[in-house]
């Protein structure tokens, strides 16, 4: 994969396949600090878009299907050689997307996941997508069409159009990337590989 393949390059070779607490001072004290803004990345998206399995994917190069939706703050280390990032992954539900605007300020990258099979929100996925960055014109952004490996999956084209990427315009970069966590307890698939590869690149590029 060449890391830097631009969003209208992934999308053009890509085939169809299938009243919570607010963080604790401690959890949002861990995450401002560490190494400043340097490598942190923001893992957003509805709840039920497979954040939690993405991650796990990420951090351990295995995969673990099943994980509970995250109810509040879960925060990952991802080695990928000498590099180490930071993800906070926050919860999709109703009432934690509220602190999604807080925390995005303070990230190099955005990490969207969204759920390839769950037509009926995506509409919900784009409206929060596009608010959530149309502040931000030079916030790279990384979106992981994520379940492709479900039967009615939209492809990434379908995606692409499903969430008005084209309406974002081209200031920023900004990528779009099938992926499925496959097999319970597998090695990752190539899809993962490739996210994995690609927001490391954007994590050097952009420091």
């Amino acid at each position: 994969m060449q890391p830097s393949i631009p969003l209208a390059a992934f999308a053009a070779r890509a085939h169809c396949c299938p009243g919570l607490p607010a963080p604790s001072p401690q959890s949002r004290a861990a995450f401002q600090q560490g190494r400043g803004r340097s490598r942190q990345i923001l893992v957003l998206g509805l709840d039920g878009a497979g954040k939690s399995s993405v991650l796990h994917s990420l951090a351990t190069d295995r995969v673990k299907r099943g994980t509970a939706p995250t109810e509040g703050f879960n925060a990952v280390c991802v080695h990928a050689g000498e590099t180490q990032m930071e993800f906070l992954e926050i919860g999709g539900s109703e009432s934690l997307r509220s602190y999604w605007r807080m925390y995005l300020p303070k990230v190099l990258l955005l990490v969207y996941v969204v759920d390839s099979a769950d037509h009926a929100r995506l509409p919900v996925a784009k409206q929060l997508l596009h608010q959530l960055i149309q502040n931000d014109s030079t916030l790279p952004v990384v979106i992981l069409a994520n379940k492709q490996d479900l039967e009615g999956a939209y492809c990434i084209t379908d995606i692409h159009d499903a969430l008005a990427l084209s309406d974002i315009g081209d200031k920023r970069k900004m990528f779009l990337i099938g992926t499925h966590v496959a097999e319970d307890g597998s090695e990752i698939s190539s899809s993962m590989k490739d996210a994995k590869e690609l927001i490391t690149q954007l994590v050097l590029e952009t420091q």
